[in-house]
């Protein structure tokens, strides 16, 4: 279907910046991971699951919202001025609330006093909020480019001065924050300074009160998404002593298993990135797209090639996994996480699997949007939100890191097949379900076999690459067979 040519342009433009992007940022693990003891990481990570959480109270939904209502472009510089005057006021008042509830905070991130770490967190968080509209505009207004661009600035920005401020003047984790900081001040600059002709529209109150209703219910959602991705550590952190000891043994703490944790959940970022890279093109193109006749058809292939590169991933990053984490980093001693890391390898494969199945919801958030029913968003979050919290409960005394992570494979798959349902009822696209756990269960059955051809060859990376190749061979002839890709694409 040619009009799929333009996701994938732009997905391509996305995806080449970000995997750089994401590369050079990743070196920062085994940077951090060399530098810092586990304990110590474990706070870096802590401090980014309240960063996280925030970002989406200060946004409450705007970004989402301009995609919404940004497409028509005659109205885009008062929506883009209205949010804008919205945003700053509300994040001077969320900055009071957040600094007077520091003794609330502290405690749960593991800081003593709110300066300068709480300090820096909060500039973070000023920054990054007012920058969240003029970068949706870029999506927005088909300027991939510049967008890329601007992402990948931030990153080296980050990356140069980590070096320089923890190797070089000895700063600790504050030098972490420093250097976000910085990095979000040049970026959001520039950002503001290539929208500067949207700062000249109109403020449209009537408008604020239809995007307040729109973009709250992300605010929940939003939430819900964090408690996903990172409740799990807070859950970690309070382990029982002596059930760690009985699971990893004397030489561990929780705040080592939060570390560990966080270093080795990293590993999954390859489907994270590939799920970001995607939403990044698909969510202004399927605005783009939404009132013509052949929507229903195009949303329902980018479906089935979404699966098809999902399945790729999963297959080669579980199986190689083993090798990928011991390949030393060029001119250093360091691994690409350090050997102390590599108790946590286990939960990398549920947490790929994990990340597909937000892609998969990401892929049917089409018809919400659509269909303007975001309210059913804060249902859908509150039920995977349930199921972190009592899988964490139940399981992460009993299996530790391996509890959370299935937990959070659980949750994310939940939430998938329920936005589904509701996205069907508010715009109907022939989705076909069953290929997509079709794709699932041959990348299953690929690591399943894994251990009998390590017995067999006798070594864990032929054995590897074995399975790899039988699996890929598997997706070709479906696709051959046009499973995946039909015909007349």
């Amino acid at each position: 279907m040619k009009q799929l040519k333009e996701l994938f342009s732009d997905t391509i433009i996305y995806g080449i910046s970000s995997v750089f992007a994401r590369f050079i940022s990743y070196l920062l693990v085994p940077f951090y991971t060399d530098v810092f003891n586990a304990d110590e990481y474990g706070i870096v990570s802590l401090i980014y699951v309240a960063i996280a959480f925030l970002n989406v109270v200060f946004t409450y939904g705007m970004e989402s919202t301009y995609f919404r209502y940004a497409k028509d472009r005659d109205k885009a510089k008062d929506i883009f001025k209205t949010m804008q005057i919205s945003l700053f006021c509300t994040t001077l008042l969320l900055l009071g609330v957040v600094w007077v509830a520091n003794p609330i905070i502290n405690p749960l991130i593991g800081l003593v006093e709110p300066f300068p770490l709480l300090t820096l967190m909060l500039g973070i968080l000023a920054f990054d909020t007012m920058a969240a509209v003029p970068f949706a505009e870029l999506r927005m207004g088909k300027r991939p480019v510049a967008f890329a661009t601007l992402k990948t600035l931030n990153v080296l920005i980050n990356i140069g001065l980590n070096l320089y401020l923890i190797l070089g003047l000895g700063l600790g984790i504050e030098g972490v924050l420093i250097s976000n900081l910085l990095a979000s001040i040049v970026t959001a600059s520039i950002v503001w300074f290539m929208t500067r002709k949207f700062f000249k529209g109109s403020w449209d109150a009537a408008f604020l009160k239809k995007a307040i209703r729109f973009g709250l219910p992300f605010v929940p959602a939003g939430i819900g998404y964090v408690i996903n991705e990172m409740l799990d550590r807070l859950f970690l952190k309070s382990m029982d002593a002596d059930r760690i000891i009985s699971l990893y043994g004397a030489n561990y703490t929780g705040k080592d298993l939060v570390g560990i944790y966080s270093a080795c959940y990293k590993l999954s970022v390859v489907m994270l990135l590939f799920v970001t890279v995607f939403k990044f093109a698909w969510q202004p193109f399927f605005m783009r797209k939404s009132d013509d006749e052949e929507a229903p058809e195009i949303f329902s292939e980018t479906f089935r090639y979404f699966n098809l590169g999902a399945a790729l991933i999963f297959i080669f990053f579980s199986l190689f996994m083993p090798t990928i984490v011991k390949i030393q980093i060029p001119f250093t001693d360091a691994t690409i996480i350090g050997k102390n890391y590599w108790l946590g390898l286990g939960i990398v494969s549920p947490l790929l699997l994990a990340y597909w199945f937000q892609g998969w919801y990401i892929n049917f958030s089409a018809g919400i949007f659509i269909g303007e029913k975001t309210k059913v968003l804060a249902f859908i979050t509150l039920i995977g939100s349930t199921i972190t919290i009592v899988g964490n409960l139940l399981f992460v005394d009993r299996f530790g890191m391996l509890g959370s992570a299935y937990t959070t494979l659980a949750s994310y798959a939940v939430m998938a097949l329920i936005i589904y349902f509701y996205s069907k009822k508010a715009f109907d696209v022939p989705y076909k379900l069953w290929q997509g756990f079709f794709a699932i269960a041959i990348a299953q059955f690929a690591l399943a076999l894994k251990p009998t051809m390590t017995g067999m060859f006798n070594s864990d990376f032929y054995a590897s690459l074995f399975v790899f190749v039988l699996a890929v061979g598997v997706l070709g002839i479906l696709t051959v067979k046009n499973f995946f890709l039909p015909s007349e694409i």
